[in-house]
């Protein structure tokens, strides 16, 4: 098979959609394992460039903020020249960028390093949605999206005890020269299987020719709605799971680093399985009526209850506490594909990547932001474990604010 076919209606064979679904996951692992990799290499990048909290917050938001900043070129450059050839182009950045990453001999280095690997794995979940929104019919769109979720996590699960295992035979830098090998091989499979791109004229028949421009997508109130929930509650969850669940088990439980890695192995395992849940729940429940928007609403306030916990039980808190967090946190993720269905396929890959952005800038900004405050209250006085407490503080009362705008948006062209 060089190029898949797709049939009469616009969607794929299923067996087709299968082959094209894995090799857009053997990407996207690549890019959660490289997401995800800061957590477990803390201690050892800590003590070789004697990293404060911020140092860390902001390396492991570097390739946040390279993402980030990849989003608006990169949606209209789906819209354009759809998924395979922009994630080809886009991942060899990556493998650039993890090979500088291997040879750093500063933090400037790593920083920037690390914010090229994550321009370049930009388009590795927004080049598969906007395929999808086209080649799946909506529930299998859902459950796609539930399970390239899923897949995320199977790579930050690589990111934890397999890391941990290698390092001493590898050491670090070697584990981003085999990453780099992992990407070239992701890069091959998609150019052989994921199909050509044509791009979609609007029939006359549909009336109105569909908006196509970002600023049509930010104008839409469904949009607006999900907003503050990305930046603040989903960027929190990936902020959490990438990066300070990992720091928290260290200086706040008084983990070792091989307990504290066997520690994300666990979040990160419940995660792959809270996603595969989703998968296979997703048909059944939006033909109940169980819509995205109404899981965010039920699914919202039980992670702001479970942080709240976390952070009160200070030093009690282990990895448990965090996989239940982010379990509960895993509703948002129903957010990303209904925001694409809420608009034209003509503008899926727009409307998936400006909400990416702002996703993945509330990522950069809590990670950072995180470090950012642990540093300022130990300062002002504050022991280590009341600083962790005081920072996951402030992050509670903006995920609470922006339930409370959720709730405030009255959207009419929400996706049911």
């Amino acid at each position: 098979m060089t190029t898949a076919q797709a049939d009469s209606a616009g969607y794929l064979p299923p067996k087709t959609a299968v082959i094209v679904f894995l090799a857009f996951a053997a990407a996207y692992f690549c890019s959660a394992l490289v997401r995800a990799i800061t957590a477990t290499l803390s201690p050892v990048l800590t003590q070789e460039f004697s990293l404060q909290a911020r140092d860390l917050g902001l390396l492991a938001g570097g390739y946040f903020l390279g993402f980030a900043a990849m989003q608006l070129p990169l949606g209209a450059w789906l819209d354009r020249h759809g998924p395979k050839r922009v994630i080809l182009w886009f991942l060899g950045l990556s493998v650039i960028g993890s090979l500088a990453f291997s040879l750093a001999t500063s933090f400037t280095w790593l920083l920037a390093s690390r914010v090229v690997v994550g321009m370049g794995v930009s388009a590795c979940l927004m080049a598969p949605l906007t395929g999808y929104r086209r080649w799946l019919e909506p529930a299998a769109l859902l459950r796609a999206n539930s399970w390239m979720l899923m897949t995320a996590s199977l790579g930050m699960l690589a990111s934890t005890l397999p890391v941990q295992w290698l390092m001493p035979l590898t050491g670090w830098r070697a584990l981003f020269w085999i990453l780099a090998g992992l990407i070239v091989l992701s890069m091959v499979c998609i150019a052989w299987v994921v199909p050509p791109w044509n791009v979609v004229v609007p029939a006359p028949a549909e009336g109105v020719r569909p908006p196509g421009r970002y600023a049509d997508v930010l104008r839409n109130r469904y949009f607006q709605k999900m907003t503050p929930l990305a930046f603040f509650n989903y960027g929190g969850l990936v902020a959490v799971q990438t990066l300070w669940a990992g720091p928290w088990m260290l200086r706040v439980a008084g983990y070792t680093p091989l307990e504290s890695a066997t520690g994300l192995f666990y979040i990160n395992a419940t995660m792959l399985v809270t996603f595969w849940t989703w998968g296979m729940v997703n048909p059944w429940l939006v033909r109940h009526g169980w819509h995205a928007t109404r899981l965010v609403a039920w699914g919202v306030p039980l992670s702001i209850a479970v942080l709240a916990v976390n952070i009160f039980a200070g030093a009690a808190t282990g990895w448990l506490g965090w996989a239940l967090f982010c379990m509960s946190c895993s509703a948002m993720s129903l957010a990303q594909p209904a925001v694409g269905m809420a608009f034209h396929a003509s503008l899926a890959g727009r409307a998936l990547s400006a909400y990416n952005l702002v996703i993945f800038s509330g990522v950069f900004v809590v990670q950072w932001g995180i470090g950012l405050l642990i540093d300022a209250f130990q300062a002002a006085g504050l022991a280590e474990v009341a600083s962790f407490q005081a920072a996951f503080g402030v992050f509670l009362c903006c995920c609470i604010a922006s339930y409370a705008y959720f709730l405030s948006v009255n959207a009419d062209n929400s996706p049911q």
